[in-house]
């Protein structure tokens, strides 16, 4: 699938990759369940992701020019694979679609607590539909520019919370109180399915690389990078706000920048962490939007740019179906990573299989040739 003309560096697929793997994931402290333990079941969770995303690249080395939809048609046939194909659609649209009703409820806790959440939320879809729209070429720019200036704002955040903070290694202990279950429970669906199982999206951009062949070196640079970071954050607010409250707030790294609220100069540090949130939840919105926008392009045989329209509405609409913050975040942190091993896992690995198989079915007969 080559709808979109645009070729992507090296560069800006390795910096998607961090700020689509950064997200949303510091609005929840991955592993709770674990406890002081969360770090262990974030590492177990990335080990795990890294050999999936593994199996994610060997599939896309086998067609190195299609996207996602069309090695489904390869792998499944042109009627299932279709309609596989469709699922995904949705699939990302359901995704992007939580994420937009997350910005929609940050927003209304942090710093627009008196504006109409329909509005700020359809703000938010509308721009993430003219990125869409624009295409690969402008909306991988993106990265470039935010992601230097998110990183220089984490680590100066990061510098005052080690300097300033109240950050107690002893909360981390003990190690495997409760043993290794706890863990192992918690990496497998939850952690592997956010975020690290969502690298599947990157089977409809890597495609689009300037270069023959699959950017492994960046793709897997790129996840590495991110999994580091997402592990330090862990423990560090772990070890600032202790177990009992890291597990049940919200917001954990909000959370941990409040405690240096006593220091009178940088009080207001949380709006910088609100503002890295929104624009983590931005990149993510966008990229799904843009796989579901594609999806829907290739099956229909059509120019992308008459699906963002529709599907932004469909997002748009759908982010509006869970009745509170609450019943949102019971559903995507319970049945829905439930739902994304069928997605991330049980059909590509159906698809390598048989893949597989049929290089082996063609292995001999080209022996007897």
């Amino acid at each position: 699938m080559r709808s979109d003309k645009a070729r992507l560096t090296s560069l800006q697929i390795s910096f998607m990759v961090i700020l689509f793997e950064i997200g949303s994931t510091p609005l929840f402290l991955l592993g709770s369940k674990a406890k002081q333990d969360s770090w262990l079941a974030m590492t177990a969770g990335s080990i795990v992701g890294f050999l999936l995303l593994l199996v994610f690249l060997w599939i896309q080395s086998r067609f190195p020019e299609s996207a996602w939809m069309e090695i489904l048609t390869k792998s499944f046939g042109t009627i299932a694979g279709s309609g596989f194909g469709g699922i995904y659609c949705l699939y990302f649209a359901y995704q992007s679609m939580r994420n937009v009703r997350d910005f929609g409820e940050l927003s209304k806790l942090t710093l627009l607590p008196k504006s109409p959440m329909f509005l700020t939320m359809l703000i938010f879809v509308a721009t993430g539909a003219y990125a869409v729209w624009k295409g690969a070429g402008v909306f991988f720019r993106l990265p470039e520019l935010l992601l230097p200036i998110m990183f220089v704002v984490y680590c100066s955040l990061i510098a005052l919370l080690l300097i300033m903070g109240s950050a107690d290694i002893n909360n981390l202990t003990p190690v495997l109180e409760h043993g290794i279950v706890p863990v192992i429970s918690t990496v497998i669906p939850d952690i592997v399915s956010f975020p690290f199982g969502q690298m599947l999206v990157f089977l409809m951009v890597w495609s689009l690389w300037e270069k023959r062949g699959v950017p492994v070196k960046s793709t897997l640079t790129g996840y590495i990078i991110v999994s580091l970071f997402l592990i330090f954050m862990n423990i560090l607010n772990m070890a600032i706000l202790g177990p009992v409250i890291a597990s049940t707030s919200q917001l954990p790294f909000l959370r941990s920048i409040r405690t240096l609220s006593h220091f009178l100069l940088i009080e207001k540090l949380d709006i910088f962490v609100t503002i890295l949130l929104y624009l983590g939840l931005l990149v993510k919105m966008t990229l799904f939007f843009f796989c579901a926008v594609q999806g829907v392009a290739y099956l229909a045989k059509s120019s992308h740019k008459g699906w963002v329209i529709p599907v932004g509405g469909l997002i748009y609409a759908a982010s509006f179906i869970e009745k509170d913050y609450t019943r949102h975040l019971a559903i995507g942190l319970g049945p829905s990573l439930k739902v994304d091993v069928f997605f991330q896992v049980v059909v590509p690995l159906l698809a390598l299989l048989l893949l597989l198989v049929r290089g082996r079915k063609r292995s001999p007969s080209r022996g007897k040739s």
